[in-house]
């Protein structure tokens, strides 16, 4: 039942070629994970979803952190490292729209993920943008 529930909210979904007889396997399928942190928000919802955001943070830190203590050993991929630090002047409107953008180039190529092709291998992404820190509009 609870997988089910799961299921019909789009977290998990069936792996039917992992199963074998009546076994049922199941997956996380890509997700677009998004948290908005509105200012209508109860207090305990902001906390809970900044407490979120700050787990995720650190995991990602983390695994990069095992990443570059393993990228001697991963030969030709330990050299791969696609790094972007940039700024853009915005309106909210015009952020948003970036975010939408990205996500749609994100989705594009996570298509091809399901595919097992010889010399593709999983590769995290992250995207973060806010603000500039103590700049006035």
């Amino acid at each position: 039942y609870h997988l089910r529930q799961l299921a019909e909210h789009g977290f998990i979904e069936e792996a039917p070629e992992l199963a074998k007889g009546k076994e049922r396997w199941w997956r996380s399928p890509p997700k677009d994970l998004r948290y908005r942190l509105d200012q209508a928000q109860s207090p305990e919802m902001r906390e809970l979803l900044e407490g979120l955001v700050a787990q995720h943070i650190a995991e990602d830190v983390e695994l990069f952190g095992r990443f570059q203590a393993e990228r001697d050993r991963l030969g030709e991929w330990g050299d791969v490292m696609p790094f972007s630090r940039g700024a853009i002047y915005a309106t909210r409107e015009e952020l948003d729209a970036f975010c939408e953008e990205y996500l749609a180039l994100l989705k594009r190529f996570q298509a091809t993920h399901a595919e097992k092709r010889p010399g593709a291998r999983r590769v995290l992404t992250r995207f973060i943008a806010f603000p500039a820190p103590g700049m006035d509009e």
